[in-house]
């Protein structure tokens, strides 16, 4: 559902793993079914997503259910440039745990159409991973395919 303003977009997402080579991803392990529930909007010159998460996760033929929540802001810095936060959490089923963390981000549009991102996550509970770097770009096609 499209949002406007304060007026939150909503979406909802549902996946399903056909394969699984078997490597967790991260800290959340590596769900066979996963749905998202979104939900973002700029306030104030800052913009949110906040997301709901529930992922089946499997161990050997154990099935359990995970549930995570996020929320994340950025904010422009300078033309071109943003900083963001996130928080995290996801709960650890099979080590009756959580994982929690939070990541730091910095952006910049280079066009509308292509962004360069890099930052850093930091686990905040001895389950989850303790740091963790990433750079990368996105690239939107000019045109639909």
């Amino acid at each position: 559902m499209p949002g406007e303003g304060v007026k939150p977009t909503l979406a909802v997402s549902y996946s399903r793993r056909a394969y699984d080579g078997g490597a967790p991803e991260l800290d959340f392990g590596s769900p066979r079914n996963s749905s998202v529930f979104y939900a973002s909007a700029d306030v104030k010159g800052f913009h949110y997503d906040a997301n709901v998460v529930s992922n089946e996760v499997i161990q050997s033929s154990v099935r359990r259910l995970q549930f995570g929540q996020t929320l994340s802001i950025s904010h422009p810095i300078v033309k071109g440039f943003a900083v963001s936060g996130e928080i995290w959490r996801f709960t650890q089923p099979f080590l009756s745990s959580n994982a929690v963390g939070n990541l730091w981000a910095i952006s910049y549009t280079a066009r509308r159409n292509l962004v360069f991102d890099a930052g850093f996550e930091k686990g905040l509970t001895r389950t989850s991973t303790h740091w963790d770097g990433f750079a990368g770009l996105t690239y939107l096609l000019p045109h639909r395919l």
